[in-house]
């Protein structure tokens, strides 16, 4: 942590203040209840008050007993518009420059009509991930659009619907490749011209699987038969552009993989790597119209030949039929899904950054295979031209070996040895507010992109010394360039973005239709609530989310000097000691960029713990059978070994089978994956016996912190016994789930682990301890620019309003739990007969007794308006139900209205009063179309199907698509935009 606190000049103060405060606090907006409401839930419950319920599902044993103290948030309380001045003054002390510094993060124009219509918009940021195909075909569309574009102009025949960043999409190629390799094969190369962020990356995870990494020139590694993949960067990260055909077929003839990390603008100009022989590509889509935003959120992509599909980490869009046999996209091989397989997975990630793959997906819809091209061509004719002014001026243009060629291959990049010390071009750079890349060998990066200008081209030729008058013709300068004609041998002939959707939307009119015509098909929470047990979807407030666009926030580049980031560098502080102080840990790191990302960097610091303590042989790792199934498969990409420990029968830990797994494995016990409440929505009275156990037999205590949502406020992990608890900042802090991403992950520690926080290869965080483990995001502050929403929800909320959003989220469940009751059975509570901030409801013997299952509930929900509830986990044939604290009184009862009313139609088939084949529920959902076709053969009237309760007259959201056809998706894999005419005749 930093000591901003001791620097800032003004403090944020949020609490109950006095008459002359704001007429109205936040924290009683984003609250959905109102006073009268809660009065009324807790009368249901039988409670005088909050307090009094929270004491009935908290143990006192681990409650906090007193309030939070959140620095700079102990005064009078501030309204919304106060604290955005404030943000805003921070925000001003970031200066943003012109940055050429490149390593993958690039200068990019997001077109207005995509950031208005899709970044700004509740409507798209809101949805959930599309694992309700029916109520997600626009965003399954758009993410069909983005595979369709990687797998175009990267030459390969599949793409996944996008990972975390360039960085980690290199490990997980690295990977795959192991597991093609059969995990027979263990070592990987990686050319030494890659990103240093991305080796770095690669190196960690290398060293968690046990793989020898190999950093060298690519293109004379020998190659052999323990060689399982080989990474290559082109353009290189000095710029240069290699023909690595060569060297692909000795890495064939020896067995190995082919990893090529790429720049998708370039490919729209060069030899895609399908067509010299890659079988992994991966990259960032950052510079299609996504801010660079400190590091992120961006999307990453891998992709890959079909026959690879099923080890392919990530989602992937796939296209199937509905019931009715039309075209419906679905998320496909479901199977794949890691947190099915568990211990056996190859890949942790669960987030994807799906909002930002609609952007970059949606910019190559909007300027088309012709426009991209033209910024391409552009951005490169400035390159050549800048390149052949500095030649002229008497300064070498550079290769990847720091020798000069004037034969080099380039496309937006050049590395230059000025003539004279390189310190002197700096200095000119800083006086005319440009960031240059120092490769620290007296040669210098200059990385262009589409937001140069002539001028700015002129800017960097005088900062070299060409003078401020010189009046730069660029366009003779490109006309006499050596470098201005991709040479024949990397020259694209082949097509690319040929399908209509790419050549039909360029005018801001049509894009602006495409669009919205997708948000019409989608269910968000701007239409009803999202009660997803686990997945907290609650309020994204507009003034949380306004800052992510300023540009002060999202025009910095993640490497830029740290006196240009200073706003950051506060704002950062301000969350590290709030997330602190509400964990209860003594420090924070916020660099995993997502949840999954969380867990993993929580592991490497517990083995980086026991290994400096001489007892790297500590890597078992207890997780109950109950938890999230991305806790096994982080444990297996951290390196260690998964011990199941049993559950009982009301969802607790078994703590005697715990007690037995711990002995046994007493001599290399590394530590406990607990999630808290448990995932059965309980609170576990036993956590601190549980936390006991694994540290007397040495130990460590991770928590995963999805449930965060019930404790903020009322208990701690640290104080509970936890060594390391991740935090979801897309759940608990109010980051939207964006349709599937993006997310936050960071972790706070002990501490006696403070020292292994994460570090970097390019900036060191100010977080990272003397004894640092490598980096695990390709930034150092992973995706930084969405960290202001949490921010402003901490500020705004104050200590008594995250409080009290905890309890309201625990009475909420409560109220539910209680009016559900008599019709479904509530399979866990607590010693009390309370459930925590979620709850389990049985609908297994519905299957007996009606044959009715739990996707037919789901599907008759959206009928009803709404998206269902967790389906079947942790335990199969339940729903798992989680309101959060943003619903109001009348929400939470129509959606039990909704509940209630189909265990009616249940009841109706357990009667024979409706056919146990053909019923509202086995129909559902029921489509415009169908209900409106002049046919209608169906045993229940047309009114039935469509307008099952009142409020439906006045608002009806319709499901675009009948039921769809998984089964039919997997046996027929199509993960591209295919010819409707294809579709239509299939």
């Amino acid at each position: 942590m930093t000591t901003a606190d001791a620097t800032r000049g003004e403090t944020v103060r949020a609490s109950i203040g006095s008459v002359l405060d704001p007429s109205d606090t936040f924290w009683n907006r984003h609250i959905g209840p109102s006073d009268e409401d809660v009065v009324s839930m807790l009368g249901a419950l039988g409670v005088s008050s909050l307090d009094e319920l929270s004491g009935q599902v908290v143990p006192g044993s681990i409650a906090l007993g007193r309030g939070l103290s959140l620095a700079g948030l102990e005064g009078r309380a501030i309204g919304e518009h106060e604290l955005l001045s404030r943000l805003k003054s921070m925000a001003s002390r970031n200066d943003v420059k012109r940055s050429y510094i490149g390593m993958g993060y690039h200068g990019t124009i997001t077109p207005p009509v995509i950031q208005r219509n899709v970044l700004e918009n509740p409507g798209w940021y809101t949805q959930y991930t599309p694992y309700q195909a029916e109520i997600a075909q626009g965003r399954l569309e758009a993410l069909l659009n983005f595979q369709t574009m990687v797998g175009d102009l990267t030459g390969m025949e599949i793409s996944n619907a996008s990972l975390l960043d360039e960085s980690t999409a290199a490990a997980e190629a690295m990977a795959m490749c192991f597991s093609i390799g059969r995990q027979k094969r263990t070592r990987f190369v990686i050319d030494a011209s890659c990103h240093p962020q991305t080796i770095e990356v690669v190196r960690t995870r290398a060293t968690t699987m046990g793989l020898e990494l190999t950093v060298a020139d690519a293109r004379m590694a020998a190659f052999d038969d323990t060689v399982c993949g080989v990474l290559v960067q082109t353009p290189d990260t000095s710029g240069a552009v290699h023909c690595y055909r060569a060297m692909t077929d000795r890495a064939h003839a020896a067995g190995a993989q082919v990893v090529a990390a790429v720049d998708l603008l370039a490919l729209t100009l060069m030899t895609p790597p399908g067509e010299w022989g890659a079988d992994i590509v991966v990259g960032s889509a950052q510079r299609f119209g996504v801010p660079m935003g400190f590091g992120g959120p961006h999307a990453a992509f891998l992709a890959t030949h079909e026959k690879h599909v099923r080890r392919m980490p990530g989602r992937l869009v796939g296209v199937s039929r509905d019931a009715d046999g039309n075209p419906a996209y679905r998320l496909t091989i479901q199977t794949r899904e890691q947190h099915i397989k568990r211990d056996r997975a190859t890949s942790n990630i669960c987030t994807a950054q799906a909002l930002l793959a609609i952007m970059a997906g949606m910019y190559a819809v909007y300027h088309g295979p012709g426009g991209l091209k033209r910024i391409a061509e552009r951005v490169r004719g400035m390159t050549a031209a800048l390149a052949q002014g500095l030649t002229e001026l008497g300064h070498a243009v550079v290769g990847s070996d720091g020798t000069p060629d004037t034969e080099l291959a380039v496309f937006d990049t050049l590395r230059v040895r000025p003539a004279g010390h390189c310190e002197a071009a700096l200095n000119a750079a800083s006086r005319l507010g440009i960031n240059l890349r120092e490769f620290g060998d007296g040669t210098l990066g200059v990385t262009l992109d589409e937001t140069v200008t002539r001028g700015d081209v002129s800017d960097l030729l005088s900062e070299f010394g060409a003078g401020e008058d010189a009046g730069v013709d660029l366009d003779a300068l490109l006309a006499r360039s050596v470098w201005r004609e991709v040479p024949k041998a990397f020259e694209r002939t082949s097509g690319y973005l040929e399908h209509p959707v790419f050549n039909s939307h360029h005018s801001e009119t049509e894009l602006l239709r495409y669009m919205k015509m997708l948000e019409n098909r989608d269910l968000s929470l701007a239409h009803s609530m999202i009660a997803l047990g686990s997945c907290t979807m609650k309020l994204n407030a507009t003034s949380e989310m306004l800052p992510v666009t300023w540009p002060e926030f999202g025009a910095i580049h993640p490497f830029a000097p740290a006196e240009q980031w200073r706003g950051y560098a506060e704002l950062f502080a301000d969350l590290e000691n709030w997330l602190a102080e509400i964990t209860g840990f003594a420090g924070v790191s916020l660099q995993p960029n997502a949840g999954a990302q969380g867990e993993y960097a929580g592991l490497l610091v517990i083995r980086a713990y026991h290994e400096s303590r001489g007892e790297s042989h500590r890597d078992v790792c207890l997780i109950p059978e109950s938890a999230h199934g991305t806790n096994p498969a982080s444990a297996v990409i951290a390196g260690m070994r998964v011990v199941a420990v049993r559950s009982l029968d009301n969802g607790d830990i078994d703590i005697g089978h715990l007690r037995e797994q711990a002995d046994a494995h007493a001599e290399n016990l590394g530590a406990i994956m607990v999630t808290y409440p448990s995932t059965h929505g309980v609170f576990e009275e036993g956590i601190r016996e549980v936390c006991q156990i694994v540290h007397e037999r040495g130990g460590q205590v991770y928590m995963d912190g999805a449930n965060m949502n019930a404790q903020v406020g009322l208990c701690r992990p640290g104080d509970i016994g936890a060594d390391v608890c991740h935090l979801n900042l897309h759940k608990t802090f109010c980051i939207p789930h964006g349709g599937g991403g993006p997310g936050m992950g960071p972790i706070g520690v002990a501490g006696h682990l403070v020292p292994f926080l994460m570090g970097h290869p390019v900036l060191r965080p100010e977080s990272a301890g003397e004894r640092a483990t490598g980096a695990i995001s390709g930034a150092p502050y992973g995706s930084a620019s969405i960290l202001p929403i949490s921010w402003v929800y901490i500020a705004l909320m104050g200590a008594a309003g995250l409080r009290k959003a905890t309890q309201v989220a625990i009475l909420n469940a409560n109220y539910m739990a209680e009016r559900l009751k008599g019709h479904f059975d509530v399979l866990f509570t607590g010693s009390t007969g309370r459930v925590a901030h979620e709850f389990i409801v049985d609908c297994r013997p519905f299957d007996t007794s009606a044959g009715v299952k739990i996707d037919d509930i789901a599907k008759r929900l959206i009928d009803y308006g709404f998206h269902a509830p967790t389906m079947s986990w942790p335990v199969a044939g339940t729903l798992m139900i989680e309101p959060t604290e943003s619903e109001s009184q009348a929400e939470l009862d129509r959606f039990c209205d909704a509940m209630i009313a189909i265990r009616g139609e249940i009841a109706e088939v357990e009667r024979g009063e409706a056919d146990r084949e053909s019923n509202v529920l086995k129909g559902a959902p029921h489509t415009m179309q169908q209900v409106s076709a002049e046919g209608w053969d169906r045993p229940y009237s047309r009114d039935r199907a469509a307008y099952p309760a009142a409020w439906l007259r006045e608002h009806k959201f319709w499901s675009p698509v009948a039921r769809v056809d998984n089964p039919y998706g997997d046996r027929n894999l199509v993960c591209s935009c295919p010819p409707m005419s294809e579709l239509a005749e299939a």
